[in-house]
């Protein structure tokens, strides 16, 4: 196996596969409605719909590092705000969460091993040999998805307690 099938392969176990931890990022969202998505059942924490609008911009950030562009924060924002609080914005907001883990893995699968290897631009940090090369970036992504979706799962349960 590749590095670039086995970056997939974990990318798609932890997004709507069979993770080794439990259940995948939409195995957890799966059943959620807009209003549990909106609700804080945790003072100054997040909610749902926060955590998966920030993992959104995050990973379509992650994606534009990829592609050559300088690293930044996501268009949005890191937290952006709710698009509404109904049934189809949430749809809507579940639709481009999987829209942008598609670009994302589609943009590895037509890259090359040696693109892997390749540094991240970022200008806030120029000195030579200090910045992230792109597997970092990429694997980077996974983790920030898998921490985040802990954070649902645990608000889910407090939702549903």
């Amino acid at each position: 196996m590749t590095r670039i099938e086995r970056l997939i392969d974990q990318l798609e176990r932890s997004f709507r596969g069979e993770p080794w931890y439990g259940s995948s990022v939409l195995g957890v969202l799966d059943g959620i409605t807009a209003e549990t998505a909106a609700a804080r059942p945790v003072r100054g924490a997040h909610s749902i719909w926060e955590l998966v609008l920030h993992m959104t911009g995050w990973k379509r950030e992650v994606l534009a590092r990829f592609r050559g562009v300088t690293a930044g924060e996501p268009e949005a924002g890191d937290w952006p705000a709710l698009p509404g609080r109904d049934g189809a914005a949430w749809r809507a907001t579940l639709a481009d969460l999987t829209a942008a883990h598609e670009e994302l893995v589609a943009a590895i699968r037509a890259s090359s091993e040696s693109a892997l290897d390749g540094p991240v631009r970022d200008e806030r940090n120029p000195t030579p040999g200090s910045g992230l090369a792109q597997w970092q970036t990429l694997e980077g992504i996974l983790q920030h998805d898998v921490y985040h979706l802990g954070q649902i799962a645990l608000l889910k349960r407090a939702l549903t307690a």
